[in-house]
């Protein structure tokens, strides 16, 4: 099997695609043959070593694919189509995964849009429908609206009948998020967007923000909410944030959570419905998913410097 593994943290250049024995799955555990795995932020921390893991590493957690062999005691079949968002290594021709980490595909989702809506789906899912649940009269601003999560965001956040204002980079960028429910969009390289959220709400301010950005816009984050409103870390793709005095929050009585998916995922039972919520909704045609690109699992860096470069609009994959 070929992998896209690091020896050591750095740049994009640090990724290398080898080949290591193809192995077999232990008890309750079965082996995908990979056919799309997704690229995320998180694969960026793994790699330069903000998120520091054992060494040399294969990179990746989420992708879709076909179980192939499966191990004592699963309870999944060979030739089942299945998808995850947690399991190490997904930067692959194949993975080694437990039964408890994989959902199955409904027909009708191939897999590169079941890779694409594992892990940013369900980020959006329980962002809006738990972390803070969004309804009518709220009013959420969403960073990076045409990215990924940030185009689920808009559509979750519409569905739900809240008012959706984004941040974008670029007219084109602007154009896919309004499409997907933001109903305003601020320029964030012309506009402090604090002060837009301000005027456009009347100087209420936003009852949520949803930061997957973090060190640059954090302050603003906190500057454009209402009193007794939340920010939402859920990334930081510009960097982390600096130590603060919790003080900061005083001034509106204001909320900041910092959430994860594994924490919303935290049992079987949770796993299940939010990726048949997702799953169910992108079978239907209810969500819709951007690909912005799938590249070959050769150029792992390729990938990587591309979403670093936050040009992106949508989700990229890898495909073997």
């Amino acid at each position: 099997m070929r992998v896209a593994r690091i020896a050591q943290a750095g740049g994009p250049e640090a990724i290398e695609v080898v080949e290591v024995p193809t192995p077999q799955p232990g008890p309750k555990q079965v082996r995908v043959r990979v056919e799309a795995a997704g690229v995320n932020f998180i694969d960026v921390y793994h790699r330069t070593g903000l998120y520091p893991q054992p060494l040399p590493a294969t990179l990746g957690l989420e992708g879709a694919g076909t179980v192939e062999a499966t191990g004592a005691g699963s309870a999944l079949r060979v030739g089942q189509r299945v998808a995850w968002s947690r399991v190490p290594g997904s930067y692959a021709t194949h993975v080694i995964a437990g039964d408890d980490a994989l959902v199955s595909v409904p027909d009708g989702v191939d897999a590169q849009h079941a890779a694409a809506a594992m892990l940013q789906g369900m980020t959006a899912h329980y962002l809006t429908r738990s972390t803070y649940p969004l309804g009518p009269g709220d009013v959420a601003l969403v960073h990076a609206a045409a990215g990924g999560v940030g185009l689920l965001l808009c559509q979750m956040g519409r569905a739900a009948g809240a008012r959706i204002i984004g941040t974008t980079s670029s007219a084109e960028k602007a154009e896919l998020a309004r499409a997907a429910g933001a109903s305003e969009i601020i320029d964030y390289k012309t506009q402090d967007f604090a002060a837009e959220v301000k005027r456009m709400t009347s100087n209420i301010g936003a009852s949520v923000v949803y930061d997957s950005v973090a060190k640059d816009t954090f302050a603003g984050s906190l500057g454009c909410l209402r009193p007794r409103g939340m920010l939402v870390l859920f990334g930081q793709s510009s960097g982390p944030i600096a130590a603060f005095d919790p003080k900061l929050l005083q001034a509106g009585s204001l909320f900041l959570t910092r959430p994860s998916l594994h924490h919303y995922t935290a049992t079987r039972k949770e796993l299940e419905q939010r990726a048949g919520d997702v799953l169910g909704a992108v079978k239907a045609g209810a969500l819709e998913l951007r690909i912005h690109a799938a590249i070959p699992l050769d150029r792992a860096g390729e990938a990587h410097r591309l979403l670093e470069s936050r040009q992106t609009s949508g989700k990229l994959l890898l495909v073997p």
